[in-house]
């Protein structure tokens, strides 16, 4: 039956006591009922509240909510239909306006390696980049384009493998695809060419130069990248761990040099290094300077090169952001919600009056649940490699405290989390050696220690001492250091 609407016309203000038109429920109910039976209104208004926006203008967004909530009569609301449809139609006729101007941006932060003739260039474009160049938001679909550049100077052709820098790579044609909706027939006709004429090519003839870009999933604040080109007997790897804008690192507000002034700098011999790992005190420090936090249970000794910490990158860790506001609520909203935040803060813990110079972390689908380990610079170097101390702890839940109020749950075995790190080092493939000396006393599960929150660990006593190296490394050939062993506290050195 059909709404009778003679005697409403378009509804006539008579002024209420608090100035607010009322209409009656029979009336918005059929408005509502016209507006739901013309059929383009209908494939659209079932998305509200779920991205609904996206589909049709804001014109024409606020026209149907105006409609829809007013309860106009029914010339009226074909009037104002027709200028919804003339929106919508207006918002799905955008332009696709790339803009190779954003690719100067990111040239100034490429990165080079060259082996026999074969030279590689790679860089990431921030989200903001990424946008000028490619004319929509990729980021925001989970996509991250990385530039490569191969110059083959080589005699022989190679195939570029993709499918190593990213397993789950975009092709062109789906990111055309996934990125399509607000744009004119003719716009998404030219986003697929565009796509499609600056993705990577495979093929890198001899004596040519090939560039494109590679769609990837997102990585916030460093990316490993891994460049492999094949030809039957002839393998090139190329590894890169680039800058990805966008966060701010807590690494990034460290001054190495103040923090381990040059003349401070000492090399030791292996058992010299023993010694020293040895003499460092059991544990961290809490904020307040003096009380006894978790256990200093691992030590890295990496190249100077800069190439420490590209095994954790490829390893898939994280940087962690510095504190603020925005970096907080986000803490909060993953805790809550329990959604990913894969480069959530971690508090300030001390080692000789400073708090972490790094801090890395792998997080499952919530910051409730991750590995994260705080490492600090000493004034120590073994044959030419910088020696980092540090802790490492599975946080596996969230709980009340009496100093901090919410504090992160910590698996009490944390020598289980220390193993953890040496099994991820060891899959990374730059492991080249493995020790354990003493220092920080142990503890058993009935007789616990406490970190600064109150919560309670065990430990067999040692540190893990993970030696790193530039080159890739079999695990047949892993050197195991005879120092103290995996479950006993003994420091004596074996002869």
């Amino acid at each position: 039956m059909d709404a009778d609407f003679s005697n409403t016309g378009s509804l006539p203000g008579s002024a209420l006591s608090d100035s607010r038109r009322t209409v009656s429920p029979e009336i918005t109910a059929a408005t509502k009922l016209l507006i739901l039976q013309i059929p383009w209104t209908h494939s659209l208004t079932r998305f509200r509240g779920r991205g609904f926006e996206r589909y049709v203008s804001p014109i024409a967004t606020g026209l149907l909510s105006f409609i829809a909530l007013r309860g106009f009569g029914r010339k009226q609301v074909q009037r104002m239909s027709a200028l919804a449809v003339c929106a919508v139609l207006a918002g799905g006729c955008a332009s696709f306006s790339p803009d190779l101007a954003g690719e100067a941006a990111f040239t100034q932060r490429t990165q080079m390696h060259s082996e026999n003739g074969v030279t590689v260039t790679v860089a990431v474009p921030s989200a903001e980049e990424a946008a000028a160049i490619f004319g929509v938001r990729l980021e925001q679909k989970g996509i991250q384009p990385v530039w490569v550049r191969i110059e083959n100077r080589d005699e022989i052709d190679y195939l570029f493998l993709p499918a190593d820098m990213d397993a789950n790579y975009f092709s062109p044609q789906e990111v055309a695809w996934m990125s399509r909706s607000g744009f004119s027939a003719q716009s998404k006709s030219d986003m697929q060419v565009y796509f499609d004429q600056r993705s990577m090519r495979l093929f890198v003839p001899a004596g040519e130069t090939v560039e494109g870009y590679v769609h990837t999933n997102v990585d916030f604040g460093v990316k490993y990248l891994s460049v492999i080109l094949y030809h039957p007997g002839h393998i090139k790897d190329f590894e890169f761990v680039v800058e990805v804008p966008g966060i701010e690192a807590d690494y990034t507000q460290v001054d190495f040099d103040a923090a381990v002034p040059k003349n401070s700098v000492r090399d030791v011999d292996r058992e010299e290094l023993r010694r020293a790992l040895e003499s460092y005190p059991c544990c961290v420090l809490g904020p307040d300077g003096k009380t006894p936090g978790d256990p200093l249970n691992i030590v890295i000794v990496g190249p100077s090169n800069g190439n420490t910490f590209h095994p954790f990158v490829r390893r898939g860790w994280d940087p962690t952001e510095t504190i603020s506001g925005d970096t907080v609520s986000r803490t909060v909203q993953s805790s809550v919600f329990r959604g990913k935040y894969r480069t959530s803060p971690v508090s300030a813990l001390f080692v000789d009056g400073r708090k972490q110079d790094i801090a890395l972390q792998k997080a499952r689908s919530t910051v409730d649940e991750r590995n994260h380990l705080r490492l600090w610079l000493t004034a120590l170097t073994y044959e030419g490699r910088h020696v980092w101390i540090g802790q490492i702890s599975r946080d596996i839940g969230v709980r009340f405290s009496s100093k901090t109020i919410t504090t992160h749950k910590i698996d009490g075995d944390v020598d289980e989390t220390r193993e953890f790190l040496l099994q991820d080092m060891l899959l990374s493939g730059s492991l080249s050696g493995i020790g354990y000396v003493g220092g920080v006393g142990a503890a058993s599960p009935e007789e616990p220690r406490y970190n600064y929150t109150l919560d309670p660990y065990f430990t067999d006593g040692l540190r893990a001492v993970l030696f790193l190296g530039n080159n890739l490394v079999s695990p047949d050939d892993v050197e195991f250091v005879p120092w103290s062993w995996h479950g006993t506290a003994d420091s004596s050195t074996e002869q």
